[in-house]
């Protein structure tokens, strides 16, 4: 299996989450925010997959109240934020910006992106990009514990990554925020097949992820806070790209 292509299937669990499972090599699994025990063990179970690493990107309960009970039934080891230890589920490796962690012939490096909280980090493996609540689908992660120019900041970064194809984020929110990025640029031609697509979709019982990064620059309004046509667009010429982004978010908080 090429690095530059993990297999990556997704396991629907709660409302609205995603645990992302990877194929890192034959017969070896990793999992990302596994947010409860059972639909996670018994994917596993049934694929007959060896469990290797559980990579938590932040401390929220939906996205780690799995992590405990699957790291003692299928001897993982769990990774975090350092920075988080004291809000996480132990960690056998606490990791931080810009360390890489071998998962067999693969390479995991791993971001910093603070804003929806203090301690998120995202992760990279090849082309594919696990995002957890800092990017999603058409929108990005309510500011909880940071302020908008760290948020921003890690967007920018996020944006400038090279070689990154498949987003993975881990909520389900695409249709919801579609119907905000409608209501922001209503006269937008290009996003009549975009819609039609993620009906399609939902209609028939089906992720709309991944996503692209090339998708999420097109469309994706908080990764163009410093876009003159969309700032113009929406009636904020003149101002920071912070102010924009703060602007936008504080939008979506009401839609």
């Amino acid at each position: 299996m090429p690095a530059t292509t993990p297999v990556v299937y997704p396991i629907p669990v709660g409302a609205d989450n995603y645990v992302w499972l990877m194929e890192t090599a034959a017969g070896d699994a990793v999992i990302f925010d596994p947010g409860d025990f059972a639909p996670v063990a018994d994917v596993l179970q049934r694929s007959r997959l060896n469990l290797t690493h559980i990579l938590i990107t932040h401390h929220h309960h939906d996205h780690t109240d799995g992590v405990t009970a699957l790291a003692r039934h299928f001897g993982a080891r769990v990774v975090g934020h350092a920075r988080d230890a004291g809000r996480l589920p132990p960690l056998d490796l606490a990791v931080g910006d810009g360390d890489a962690i071998p998962l067999g012939p693969l390479n995991c490096e791993v971001m910093a992106t603070p804003g929806h909280t203090l301690g998120h980090v995202v992760y990279r493996i090849g082309d594919a990009l696990f995002t957890g609540d800092t990017l999603f689908s058409l929108g990005c992660g309510r500011l909880f514990e940071g302020t908008a120019e760290m948020m921003w900041d890690s967007l920018r970064r996020l944006r400038a990554l090279s070689g990154i194809g498949r987003v993975f984020p881990a909520h389900e929110y695409t249709l919801a925020n579609l119907g905000f990025v409608l209501k922001l640029e209503p006269e937008r031609e290009d996003l009549a097949s975009l819609k039609w697509w993620v009906h399609e979709q939902i209609d028939q019982g089906k992720p709309t992820l991944p996503t692209t990064m090339e998708r999420e620059l097109q469309f994706n309004p908080f990764l163009r806070a410093d876009d003159p046509d969309f700032v113009h667009r929406i009636g904020m010429t003149g101002n920071t790209a912070v102010a924009v982004f703060a602007h936008v978010r504080t939008m979506r908080n009401h839609h």
